[in-house]
Order: structure tokens, then C-alpha cells, then sequence
């Protein structure tokens, strides 16, 4: 019987579709154009915060920093603060939100939990939400929903993609690896941080993640034989792939959406996982929420 998580990486390209279709409706609860903002979470959170305010910067919406929700500086002012939840629950994000002087709105799965009551406005997620501990279609759903907020028009290309990765073929080089490390630029470094994220969890694997144009700056150190140096996104910076090689270590990269090969980072997550007998579902020391005691 498949995983969870297995389960639910696989639905990603429905819950995409669904999310593209929400936009419409609860636009007027997201950030606006030209509003200064700023996104924060934790974990896997935080790092959707990160692409989401290199996209939102980029396509001329407006100033926006990405925090995680702990470290977000006391002092400074924004038109509105955007947290990204899963749970609802999550301590040091509920705590931002009571303390906050700015108009708040919340992206959650559970519309039974503290949140509701926090964030001036809420969007809930709710056919996103997982089973698994591990976090993998809701992460990408609320990215989803949010680049169709910025008129993405990427996002069509990104679902085909995204069916593309739940179905073909794992190459068992990519899973037998004895190392990882992601890259990304722009957007898609946020995408690489979280890949990286994934495979410790999951599978507890070796994994580093940087700009792609800060790897030459010693990270390409480690590359080597049976090492696996993983470009999310097509922009792949000029003579990277050869050097690469040149150390031995294989260089993988792809044309698709970043969303959707972020989904291949997942579905090489669990088949680690798998195949070094662990529960992919109930990753080692963690829980579906950090909620920390008084």
C-alpha cells in the first residue's frame, strides 16, 4: 500500500488546478499590488515564503521580505503581514500574528484551529491538507494559489509538468545517491531549500541547498562521485553542468516548472525512504506542529 505521502505528492496536479480556480475568489484577501509585505512560516513554510516574495518582487507587486515567523524584525512596517500555515497551530507564527500591528492574513489547512482567530482574514485549504507529517501538496497548493494571485501564466505549463513528474520513472541512480545538493536562482532558490528540506525528513539524507551562482563559491567541494548536484528551475548558470562533471558528480536539471520538479525531489524523498526502511508518513523527531510550551 503507498504512503501517504506517496498519495498526496500524487494529487498535487488536481490541487493545483483547484488552487488556480480559488484565486479568483479570495484575491481580495491577498496582498495587494503595490503594498509593502511581509510573508513568514516555519520550516517548509518559510521557504514557499521565499519563493513567493522573489515572485511577487519580481513580477513588480511590490516590496515583499520573507521571514522565518521568529525571526521577523520587531521594528519595521508593512501594509500587511501574509503567514503561511499549515496547521494553524504553529507557535512563533501564532505569536506573530496576536502581536501584529499590521492588517494580517493566514493560508492554513485546518479551519479549526487558533488561526482563524488571529489572522484578520484566513483562506483555507482544506483540500490540500496531508495525513503525512511530511509536508508536500500543500506547500506547493498554496504556492500555487499565490503565483495565480500574481497572474502567473506559467501555471498551465506547471500543472502538465507536474503530471509528467507523479508518472514517469525514478532513475535509481537519483535514489541510490549518496548525496544532494539543490540549487536554485531567483524564486526557485525558496524550491531548493525545501527539496533539500525533504530529503532530510523523509529520507534522512545528506542534502545542502544554495543559489545556484553562490555553488562554485566552495559548496562544489563536495561534488564528487555517487553525488547528485540538482538545478531547480531552467535557468541554469553558464559552464555549471561541466564543472560538475568535471568533479565527478552528476548534475541533474530539467526544462520543467520548478513546482513540478520539486515533485520529483519527493517522489526520490520517499523511495529513499523506502528503500532504507523508513516510515516516509512519521519522519524521525518531528510532528505535524511545533507548538512550543509556555
Amino acid at each position: 500500500m503507498a504512503s501517504h505521502t506517496a498519495t498526496e505528492i500524487a494529487s498535487q496536479p488536481e490541487c493545483w488546478r483547484r488552487a488556480v480556480q480559488l484565486a479568483a475568489e479570495v484575491g481580495g484577501s491577498l496582498p495587494r499590488r503595490g503594498e509593502r509585505v511581509a510573508v513568514v512560516g516555519c520550516g517548509t513554510s518559510w521557504f514557499m515564503a521565499q519563493a513567493y516574495a522573489a515572485l511577487r518582487e519580481q513580477t513588480g507587486q511590490g516590496e515583499t521580505d520573507a521571514f522565518a515567523a521568529s525571526e521577523t524584525p520587531a521594528g519595521r512596517t508593512y501594509d500587511r503581514i501574509l503567514a503561511l500555515t499549515r496547521s494553524g497551530t504553529t507557535t512563533e507564527v501564532l505569536e506573530l500574528l496576536r502581536n501584529s500591528t499590521a492588517p494580517t492574513v493566514a493560508i492554513t489547512a485546518d479551519p479549526e484551529t487558533p488561526v482563524m482567530g488571529l489572522a484578520d482574514e484566513v483562506v483555507v485549504l482544506d483540500f490540500a491538507d496531508e495525513q503525512s507529517v511530511v509536508q508536500t501538496r500543500f506547500a506547493t497548493t498554496q504556492l500555487a494559489l499565490l503565483r495565480a494571485h500574481l497572474a502567473d501564466d506559467g501555471l498551465a505549463g506547471a500543472i502538465a509538468d507536474a503530471e509528467r513528474a507523479v508518472a514517469e520513472l525514478l532513475p535509481p541512480a537519483l535514489v541510490e545517491a549518496e548525496q544532494y545538493t539543490f540549487l536554485g536562482r531567483g524564486w526557485t532558490c525558496g524550491l531548493a531549500a525545501e527539496a533539500a528540506l525533504k530529503m532530510r525528513e523523509a529520507a534522512r539524507a545528506w542534502t545542502e541547498s544554495y543559489p545556484a551562482m553562490e555553488y562554485r563559491h566552495g559548496p562544489i567541494s563536495i561534488a564528487g562521485p555517487g553525488r547528485v548536484t540538482w538545478m531547480l528551475g531552467a535557468d541554469v548558470p553558464v559552464g555549471l553542468a561541466g564543472e560538475v562533471a568535471g568533479a565527478g558528480g552528476a548534475f541533474v536539471s530539467s526544462d520543467r516548472d520548478a513546482m513540478a520538479e520539486l515533485i520529483r525531489v519527493q517522489r526520490v524523498a520517499v523511495a529513499r525512504a523506502e528503500a532504507n526502511g523508513l516510515d516516509p508518513d512519521e519522519p524521525l523527531h518531528l510532528t505535524r506542529s511545533v507548538i512550543l510550551a509556555p
